[in-house]
């Protein structure tokens, strides 16, 4: 047997597994692609920057007299290493607007939280650094977006296709309005930065609500995660809208990302230009061609903190979206019949303070004929517009109540995609029951039980450690002609 250790609250929890399971751990099995050293970041940003793709250099764009909004990533992902890329390529740009005339009571900066929560102080501090942040937060020159301020967002009529754009105001009316992006992994759609940014980080839940729902997420071409389903069309399809009414396109500076934040590539310019360019890089570290045959049971582990904050591994309708990611990312190497098994603590803990609105979320779907996650779609504008909800979205750091629905839409995911999901060790098993999974105390409790059932004697077995604690890839099969999908939402046979 082989033992392992998987998270589990604020620890881990131990199992042991048969001789022959595998193991796949993000940047060790299989290596990133080299990040630039530290003592090379400053030139290539300064080279990207120089040479943006599909528009000119900000120092021809700007002059005296101009003024700028940075839209900025808040903490959900990106690193705040002293090197990082919202560090970097802030004080760089800084740098080529001054000596373009920009004075800085001209600009400003918008953490694009959309419907996250608002960033405090302390959080501002850790995406800028000390020094940005003294330089600029004293003068109320940086500010989180909030989409419920009525009065500072602009209603910019519908897309195409219909779907409603809405922008922050500060954007919409800087003469330079820039994006500073990550392209990292990301289960909806395929890769954050370029227009997914814009398209979620400034508008408001009406936007969102076009996308994050249901029907674009249970569609066959969002599962497994691509760069060519619905949602990401729609991403652009919003981010382009926004760039034709303001008359001019957004500057990006994005980078390609490896498992530790650290910068591959970077890449300045127009997004419809630069985004195809900076995925090529991004899909080496991205979409790993690794496995050789297909799995039968993925078994990891679930900490209390990550990703969207401390409460989400015990929060039972935030483990079923961190479920449904890791399907997402995986779903090219799992069998028919897959199985999950992972630890969760499954206390209770809702954190009601980060999202207020969950508990009264999870008690709606015991009750009222609801038997899966998409039945409570229809309460999202009730939601969605309740004023309580909405104060404490713009004055208590909270989670908007729309975010919910969009957990709740991937959340149905893993269901849909899974012959079982059993949760090991939970303290309160009947929230885990109430979400439709199974319950036992052990990893082998859980594994017997699973051969029994749905995965026969021999599984073929994946162990997954630290899958939530670092940046992860969406795993492929070995010879691509194996994936169902590729990364850019064609078909096996449809290309």
């Amino acid at each position: 047997m082989k033992h392992f250790e998987f998270e589990y609250g604020h620890g881990t929890l131990g199992a042991n597994l048969p001789d022959s399971t595998d193991v796949f751990i993000p940047g060790e099995t299989v290596k990133d692609p080299d990040h630039i050293p530290e003592d090379k970041l400053e030139a290539a940003y300064k080279e990207s920057l120089a040479h943006p793709m599909g528009m000119p250099r900000l120092s021809e764009l700007a002059h005296k007299g101009s003024t700028v909004a940075f839209v900025v990533p808040d903490r959900v992902k990106g690193g705040e290493q002293a090197t990082s890329h919202r560090k970097l390529s802030i004080k760089y740009i800084l740098e080529e607007l001054h000596q373009a005339g920009v004075e800085d009571k001209d600009i400003l900066f918008i953490i694009s939280n959309g419907l996250h929560p608002r960033s405090k102080m302390e959080d501002a501090r850790a995406i800028f650094g000390d020094e940005l942040f003294q330089q600029f937060w004293p003068t109320g020159q940086i500010i989180s977006h909030d989409s419920e301020d009525h009065e500072h967002m602009v209603d910019l009529g519908c897309t195409k296709r219909g779907d409603p754009v809405f922008i922050n105001k500060y954007v919409y009316e800087a003469d330079i309005p820039i994006l500073i992006g990550h392209v990292q992994g990301n289960p909806y759609g395929g890769y954050s930065g370029g227009y997914k940014h814009s398209a979620t980080g400034i508008t408001n839940w009406k936007s969102i609500g076009s996308h994050h729902v249901p029907s674009v997420m249970h569609r066959p071409d969002f599962t497994p995660v691509n760069g060519g389903s619905l949602m990401r069309h729609k991403f652009d399809e919003i981010s382009m809208h926004m760039e034709e009414k303001m008359g001019h396109p957004f500057f990006c500076c994005d980078a390609v990302l490896d498992t530790y934040s650290r910068q591959i590539a970077i890449y300045s310019g127009y997004a419809k230009i630069m985004m195809p360019e900076s995925w090529k890089i991004a899909d080496q570290r991205t979409y790993v061609h690794w496995a050789d045959k297909k799995y039968d049971v993925l078994v990891f582990g679930m900490p209390q903190k990550f990703h969207y904050g401390d409460g989400m591994g015990t929060n039972p309708i935030m483990m079923m979206q961190a479920l449904s990611a890791q399907v997402l990312r995986f779903k090219r190497i799992m069998s028919d019949h897959c199985v999950i098994i992972c630890s969760s603590t499954c206390n209770g803990y809702f954190h009601d303070e980060l999202w207020p609105y969950m508990r009264d979320l999870y008690d709606l779907f015991q009750k009222d004929y609801m038997n899966v996650l998409p039945d409570m779609n229809r309460y999202g504008e009730y939601f969605a517009t309740n004023e309580e909800y909405i104060r404490k979205y713009r004055f208590t750091n909270a989670f908007h109540p729309f975010h919910g629905f969009s957990m709740m839409s991937c959340g149905h995911i893993a269901e849909m995609n899974t012959s079982a999901i059993y949760i090991v060790g939970a303290q309160e098993p009947g929230y885990a029951r109430g979400m439709g999974l199974k319950t036992r105390a052990t990893f082998e409790e859980a594994l017997e039980d699973a051969k029994k059932k749905f995965v026969g004697q021999d599984p073929n077995i994946l162990a997954l450690p630290l899958t939530f604690k670092r940046a992860s890839v969406h795993l492929c099969m070995k010879d691509p002609a194996q994936d169902e999908m590729d990364a850019y939402g064609h078909r096996n046979g449809d290309k």
